[in-house]
């Protein structure tokens, strides 16, 4: 049982006093998700938008108690997460900074992509994007289409294809987008961009939940990318593309895990706030609510703590996220079922919660590629479980 120390619970008690700040603008994002970017200025924006930038480039950490944060810890970002998406998951994802981007970065750039990189996001409240996933071959790095070629001139790559389901792609100034080089898994190559770019166009995509993240479809056109834009030149082939994403994934599995354990909170604690008079049943199945809840948050919190340790381990990342989706998406449908025939129309906070508590299971990675991936790491005898 993992067990916060001081500077933890400092900070997780400021994480719940900022992320209070969105509440008020929730139901308005869920209908128009470009409110967003009218929002910019919430003081829960504008720290998360520097927030993630590693210290060497950061002269302004969150303080709190005496205590100094950058955020850039998997235990930390899970402790931040759980918070936010408790109020409003949607705006979480929607919120400016670099959450996925700066990771990538951070693990592939070198100190002059990074400087340039983590300078803008310090510059004024920006949004960035990490563009994986594809029309046809969704999130396999193994099928991506997009292409990164040289022109003719050779001074300059051209990026073509499409992406889908990118978060904040239509509001993003900064984005990493993966793309091919060439044929074979060691082609694979990640280019930064700063928008808006000739070529590069995004449109959003209408979805039920999670509306605030404002997912969006990209097309590259020819669009033009420096060289010296390229992530991971200085690096082994082996490690420049394969690596970086899922080196990226296995930190931020942990966080979309504790996003959805904040969904199934916010859903638990609505019920036992608004539940007038349970029975000794309902009672008994709140309570069964709120240790299964627990328990799936350990099991983050020890996912987080293994992937800081070690980069490449991202087991008990994956049976997080596995399980934190089924305790969101369960616990949300029994939370409406507390309130009986009517309860999306006559709880809309709790449709909201089941809405979005559906959408987590498209991030990171579905289950199954998470248990395909959990199989693999148990057949090979590499899962640490303390």
């Amino acid at each position: 049982m993992i067990v916060l120390d001081g500077a933890l619970l400092a900070l997780q008690r400021h994480a719940r006093g900022w992320a209070a700040e969105m509440a008020p603008y929730s139901a308005e994002v869920d209908r128009d998700p470009a409110a967003v970017t009218r929002h910019r200025d919430l003081p829960v924006y504008a720290r998360m938008a520097t927030l993630q930038v590693p210290e060497k480039y950061n002269s302004a950490p969150l303080v709190v108690d005496g205590h100094r944060y950058y955020l850039v810890s998997a235990l930390e970002q899970v402790l931040h997460a759980e918070e936010c998406a408790a109020v409003d998951l949607g705006m979480t994802l929607g919120a400016p900074g670099a959450p996925m981007a700066g990771a990538t970065v951070a693990m592939l750039g070198d100190d002059r992509q990074q400087e340039w990189f983590y300078g803008r996001l310090l510059e004024r409240v920006t949004w960035s994007f990490f563009a994986l996933t594809e029309p046809h071959g969704g999130s396999d790095a193994a099928a991506t289409k997009t292409s990164l070629r040289a022109r003719d001139d050779g001074e300059v790559l051209t990026l073509d294809g499409a992406k889908r389901y990118v978060t904040n792609s239509v509001r993003a100034r900064l984005g990493v987008v993966f793309a091919r080089a060439g044929a074979g898994p060691l082609a694979l190559s990640a280019a930064l961009l700063e928008l808006p770019t000739p070529g590069y166009t995004a449109e959003p995509i209408p979805t039920i939940g999670l509306r605030g993240a404002q997912l969006g479809a990209i097309t590259f056109d020819a669009v033009e990318v420096p060289p010296d834009r390229v992530l991971g030149r200085h690096l082994p082939p082996i490690r420049r593309g394969m690596l970086g994403w899922l080196s990226t994934l296995h930190k931020l599995r942990p966080v979309a895990a504790a996003m959805a354990v904040g969904v199934a909170r916010a859903a638990y604690e609505y019920v036992v706030a608004n539940r007038r008079d349970p029975s000794a049943a309902e009672r008994l199945e709140l309570d069964r609510i709120r240790r299964r809840i627990e328990g799936v948050r350990q099991l983050t919190w020890r996912a987080a703590a293994a992937v800081d340790r070690d980069p490449a381990d991202g087991a008990l990342g994956s049976a997080a996220k596995v399980r934190a989706v089924r305790l969101a998406e369960e616990t949300t449908l029994a939370a409406l079922g507390f309130f009986g025939t009517g309860a999306r129309l006559d709880h809309p906070a709790l449709d909201k919660l089941a809405r979005d508590a559906c959408g987590v299971e498209y991030m990171e990675g579905t289950g199954n590629v998470q248990r395909l991936g959990l199989f693999g790491s148990l057949t090979r005898n590499e899962v640490r479980w303390s």
